[in-house]
């Protein structure tokens, strides 16, 4: 195992799916992991590798919380090499009907809880002029979702702000790379929230939509997929700019290039509304 980024990685999200997947395998690596979630409860857990998972309470919705976090890791390590952005949450709806909170919620998580993450730990990787920031993405941010507009315009947004951001740090030794799972089969599914108003002209399609995505997210890769690729990056001196999960999402993306657009979302709306 290689450490560009020295040992220390601070993962968002980090008590459940792809976030304790990715804290687990990179203490199972060596690396003292932080662990940051919204509760208190949990101990240090110590692996054979030297490596540990410290719990942190982080709520990334929360500018105070955020700041109280990162000096609280800084003070304990002086300095943070990497950060996963793990952090998510979900919801279901009509582009119509969601409501404004709902939506403005979907995005506080999904992308202004990067942002303030990153705001508080950016200054010391440029201190160090060293670091990596991995922020988790999703195929919903390349391919929009019929009945997840707001969930795939959080991820098409994260994808647009990772890659500038890349270009603005390039002159300070700081490095960022998106991942784009697909389906994965984690504790979001479930937690997943329906924003749709009795009455609505959309419900039937929409939940018969939503039930079909959440039965593919259930037959889907383990979140032990998405750390394997998170810890492949962290090896990296040049890390890629995006890597995509798995070879038929990889293939999808690849056929996008040569489709025309129409067709690519006919095909959408025929996978998730019969």
């Amino acid at each position: 195992m290689k450490y560009p980024y020295g040992k220390t990685v601070f993962v968002t999200g980090g008590s459940s799916g792809i976030g304790a997947a990715c804290a687990k395998m990179f203490a199972e690596k060596g690396f003292t992991v932080y662990a940051g979630a919204r509760s208190a409860g949990r101990s240090v857990q110590k692996f054979e590798s030297g490596g540990e998972i410290r719990p942190v309470v982080i709520d990334v919705c929360d500018e105070g919380s955020v700041k109280t976090a990162v000096d609280a890791i800084i003070k304990e390590t002086k300095n943070i090499g990497i950060v996963v952005h793990c952090a998510g949450m979900g919801i279901a709806g009509s582009a119509e009907d969601t409501p404004d909170d709902a939506a403005h919620r979907q995005m506080e998580v999904n992308y202004f809880g990067v942002m303030r993450v990153n705001r508080q730990i950016l200054p010391y990787m440029r201190k160090q002029k060293n670091g990596l920031v991995i922020c988790i993405g999703s195929v919903a941010g390349i391919f929009p979702i019929p009945f997840q507009s707001h969930y795939s315009s959080s991820k098409f947004a994260i994808e647009a702000y990772a890659k500038s951001l890349r270009m603005e740090l390039s002159g300070f030794g700081v490095k960022v790379s998106v991942i784009e799972p697909g389906d994965t089969h984690t504790g979001f599914t479930d937690a997943r929230r329906y924003e749709l108003p009795e009455g609505s002209p959309y419900n039937d399609i929409c939940k018969s939509a939503v039930a079909k995505m959440e039965t593919d997210e259930r037959k889907g890769r383990s979140p032990d997929s998405v750390a394997k690729v998170a810890l492949g990056i962290a090896e990296r001196i040049n890390p890629p700019v995006f890597r995509v999960v798995g070879f038929d999402y990889k293939l999808l993306v690849f056929l996008r290039r040569l489709l025309p657009e129409g067709l690519i979302l006919f095909m959408l709306r025929k996978m998730y509304m019969r």
